[in-house]
């Protein structure tokens, strides 16, 4: 009962945690337009979430994330004043977005910086570079292409009243690229080799420095993709947008740990880490609690998760 316990405890509490809020708000929580609206705002938390995975996969952290969201959405922007199309503000955005997380990766695989310390530096840096390249303003209005800002604004059909919003069928791909590369290829089990013990790794053969400056590319390239889908999500840019990414994401994969025997990451996992802090966040706006309520819960989730994770770490 314990062990059963300790793999579905996490998914018992999310299940309690929708009948809550069913109960409390019943005439607006459990409908379609809610569900879907949920997943259109976490959307952006996913992506990061997702790619994240991917990284903790080897036990690294990359702290730099909503910093570089933050940064490629202000990239995007500025890219859209000067006169560049949407396609090429978003190329340049990514760009930069996988140049910083191979940059992260560089430091801790090469160099040799701890992940926690490197990418607290980078957080910083690509923090203050979001600053500067933006005078500190936020950039909106004609700076925004309507075919950029549409893009959040549109989805699928899913009944006469109902569409399931692009940003959710975005990260949906994403969940299903992450997926595939962790559980399908010979990558990602080369990565779950590098997170049980690198040293063990590298003698059987496997390139554990590159390995993981590719890991930490991935990550940045998700940081991107989530501060695009944020700019088109608000049709603005500013240098603070993706500030809360990192916490959220973080305690989305430990939440996922808890369901792992071995407390190993898995992004289906995460997905349910996601959902859980997303169906917290609706309900609780839903009830008019105060913002820093979820905050303080988050910050006990992480904890709880943190805790679960090494206790079942330790044992095994």
């Amino acid at each position: 009962m314990a062990s059963a316990l300790k793999t579905y405890g996490t998914l018992i509490g999310f299940v309690l945690v929708v009948v809550f809020f069913w109960i409390e708000i019943p005439d607006t929580f459990m409908t379609a337009k809610n569900w879907l609206n949920i997943s259109q705002q976490v959307s952006m938390l996913a992506v990061v979430a997702f790619t994240m995975t991917i990284v903790m996969v080897m036990g690294d952290f990359d702290l730099s994330v909503g910093s570089m969201a933050s940064l490629a959405g202000i990239v995007a922007a500025l890219a859209f004043h000067d006169g560049y199309g949407v396609g090429a503000g978003v190329a340049l955005a990514l760009v930069i977005g996988l140049a910083g997380g191979l940059l992260n990766g560089l430091l801790v695989a090469y160099v040799g910086i701890l992940p926690f310390v490197a990418t607290l530096g980078t957080l910083t840096v690509y923090s203050g570079l979001a600053f500067l390249v933006s005078g500190g303003k936020t950039i909106f209005g004609r700076d925004i292409p309507v075919a950029f800002s549409g893009f959040a604004r549109s989805g699928i059909p899913f009944s006469d009243t109902v569409s399931v919003p692009s940003l959710t069928i975005v990260a949906a791909l994403v969940l299903l690229v992450v997926w595939f590369v962790l559980e399908q290829t010979t990558f990602g089990r080369r990565l779950y080799a590098i997170g049980g013990n690198k040293e063990a790794a590298r003698l059987a053969g496997i390139r554990v420095r590159r390995l993981r400056f590719l890991a930490f590319g991935l990550s940045g390239l998700g940081a991107a993709a989530a501060g695009l889908m944020y700019a088109s999500r608000v049709a603005s840019a500013n240098p603070t947008q993706g500030s809360g990414l990192m916490l959220d994401a973080i305690a989305a994969v430990f939440l996922g740990m808890t369901m792992s025997e071995e407390g190993e990451p898995h992004v289906l996992a995460t997905l349910i880490g996601v959902l859980i802090l997303g169906v917290l966040g609706n309900g609780l706006t839903q009830m008019s609690i105060d913002s820093y309520v979820r905050e303080v819960l988050i910050g006990s989730i992480i904890v709880l998760a943190v805790a679960t994770s090494s206790i079942g770490k330790a044992r095994g």
